[in-house]
């Protein structure tokens, strides 16, 4: 069973000790983000908790006083959601999109006020958009907007920040109705050499920095770790914190790097690779520019799966190099090569490795998925309201409307959510609400999938995702997990996708390489496919499936990481659905690019759980 919430968290009028499953999104931009105001991006924070608790607001375009000309809604409400803006160039973005602003006449504030009014930003605005950066904020504070010794921009950024903070509080509904949850948040946005190296930095509570602290403040991530440790958790404020590395996708074989190894000799690379491990428990996996889980045909890779080939935003039009053991430069502007070391299922390989070496798990971490959405519409995920000549769609066909975190807590409360995070009993989805359980064991029945205590079992007699086995029983040798989900129902006028398998992803790392082995666990190929000229499913598909699977190849010897992917049938991408739903000579280019798909299999990944052979007491990670 469970343990509590702590005592001090006060209770929601809905509670359960079993856990019940919240959506949210946490990577949401807002005009407070120097590219969202860019784009043509004018909702602010509170638009963004509003759209996430159902209500409508606008999109760009602009018309010619400013105002947006397309209003949405989500087609339901969140749980929970977190603003993340760029921490970087904050006061610049409040000084410059702020009439009356002290430096809001200047010159260099012209083109950022100009900018995103009349068209998609990926087609116009992104070739002059660093040159843009460098004018309003650059490396070092622009005199002309910041003052010659960066104070208006400092003092600026410390309003832009009380105000995300005001926000956040402003539309918090704790207990007792506990209806919707917001966290403070900001985005750690450092780019190395065009290598996308960004964190979500997520606070428990009220008590928080007085500065986000951003890569212009800390260029690498360990500086950022350490001073978030010193400056929150450590401060004696109340203070917690958590860091959620996104788009590894697009790293160049730097984000999953293991340069805790520079940290000095092993008991200095330990504390390196502990502080990591402490602070990010979560990785988003999943988001608009692409899927992060796995990649096919890559070096030191063992095994093949041929549901890798998912929302690989780096396959157009051609797939990139690989990295080797070295890194590149460039994946931002799709350049420079790719890694085994980009994706989450051989990071989790090589923390397996490196638990053996130095007894620490740098990248045990869960797994989740948000939206990085630049539009201020979290939870914005489904295929059917994209458009490739919408705002929604301006990052290009390339991209996909993003995924949503689920997290198991006790109740709908900050404290209830972030305890789950921090012990990584989430899972993250490519959109759609799949309930998903993920248990782990030595002793479940065969028929546990047929008991209706299937939770409470699966708690008393094992671990949830995201936890570690523990020690096998004497006399047992295999252990054996149970994964079940629940079809999302969808809307009425949107109904769900039908479930096709539940699988089970078992990673390994030894001399030869980072080994993969994929199961289906429940469900299996089934036939199902999508009527390309209208859209529909064909074939049967599931609303439950639920599987008990023992692994047959279990060597007690050696470590072994476990996670549950629930796949649904194929349906149409958003792209296919704006061929099949445009005549002919009103439809985007996309529909004659050869290199997209026009289906997709939207799913579900859970966190892992962990399996380390019996060691000394301190040695185990």
């Amino acid at each position: 069973m469970p343990a509590a919430a702590e005592a001090s968290a006060p209770a929601c009028e809905q509670r359960d000790p079993l856990r019940q499953v919240f959506f949210g999104d946490l990577h949401v931009h807002t005009a407070f983000s120097t590219d969202a105001y860019v784009f043509g991006t004018r909702a602010g924070p509170d638009d963004a908790y509003r759209f996430a608790r159902g209500e409508e607001i606008g999109l760009p375009p602009l018309d010619a006083q400013g105002d947006p000309l397309a209003r949405v809604r989500i087609d339901r409400p969140l749980d929970f959601a977190a603003v993340t803006d760029h921490a970087e160039f904050i006061g610049a973005v409040g000084l410059c999109g702020t009439p009356g602003s002290p430096a809001y006449d200047h010159p260099g504030c012209d083109a950022f006020q100009a900018a995103g009014a009349e068209s998609p930003p990926w087609s116009d605005t992104l070739g002059s958009f660093g040159p843009l950066i460098g004018r309003i904020g650059g490396g070092s504070p622009s005199p002309e907007v910041c003052g010659e010794d960066g104070a208006v921009c400092r003092e600026a950024a410390a309003g832009v920040w009380r105000s995300t903070q005001e926000s956040a509080h402003r539309f918090n509904d704790g207990p007792p109705g506990c209806g919707f949850t917001t966290f403070v948040a900001y985005e750690y946005s450092a780019s190395p050499e065009l290598s996308k190296v960004h964190r979500n930095v997520v606070f428990r509570g009220e008590s928080v920095l007085p500065l986000p602290i951003s890569s212009l403040d800390e260029v690498e991530a360990r500086g950022l770790w350490r001073r978030l440790r010193e400056e929150c958790i450590e401060a004696g404020t109340g203070c917690d914190v958590l860091a959620i590395p996104h788009n590894s996708n697009l790293a160049n074989g730097r984000m999953f790097a293991l340069d805790h190894r520079e940290a000095g000799d092993l008991e200095q690379q330990r504390d390196a690779a502990r502080l990591r491990a402490e602070l990010e428990p979560l990785v988003e996996m999943m988001q608009i520019k692409g899927d992060s889980e796995c990649r096919n045909g890559l070096s030191g890779v063992l095994g093949s799966d041929a549901l890798c080939d998912f929302e690989k935003v780096r396959n157009l039009p051609e797939a990139p190099p690989d990295c080797g053991e070295g890194i590149g430069r460039g994946a931002l502007m799709g350049e420079g090569c790719v890694s085994r070391l980009d994706f989450a299922r051989y990071a989790l390989a090589e923390g397996l490795r490196e638990a053996d070496r130095i007894g620490v798990n740098p990248f045990k971490f869960g797994l989740m998925a948000s939206t990085d959405t630049h539009n201020a519409t979290p939870g914005d995920v489904a295929e059917w309201a994209f458009d490739p000549v919408g705002w929604r769609s301006a990052n290009g066909p390339h991209t996909n409307p993003g995924g949503l975190v689920a997290v198991w807590a006790e109740q709908n409360q900050r404290d209830s959510l972030f305890d789950a995070m921090r012990r990584r009993e989430t899972y993250g989805t490519s959109g759609p609400r799949h309930v998903v359980r993920f248990f782990g064991g030595w002793e479940y029945p065969d028929d546990l999938c047929g008991d209706p205590e299937l939770v409470a079992r699966g708690y008393a007699g094992g671990v949830p995702m995201g936890a570690d086995l523990p020690d096998a029983p004497e006399g047992l040798r295999a252990p054996v997990f149970v994964a079940s989900a629940l079809a999302d129902p969808g809307t009425p006028e949107h109904p769900g996708g039908l479930l096709q398998r539940i699988q089970i992803v078992k990673s390994w790392a030894d001399a030869d390489g980072v080994h993969q082995s994929v199961i289906d666990a429940a469900g299996g190929p089934n036939g199902a496919g999508v009527d390309l000229e209208t859209c529909r499913p064909t074939g049967a598909g599931e609303k439950s499936l639920c599987g008990v699977w023992r692994d047959p190849d279990f060597d007690p010897e050696r470590r072994a990481v476990y996670y549950a992917r629930v796949l649904e049938n194929p349906s149409c991408r958003w792209t296919a659905r704006h061929c099949t739903r445009t005549p002919a000579d009103q439809r985007h280019a996309v529909c004659e690019n050869p290199h997209l798909p026009d289906t997709v299999q939207e799913r579900s990944w859970s966190s892992p759980i962990w399996y380390a052979p019996p060691r000394p007491a301190g040695e185990r990670s």
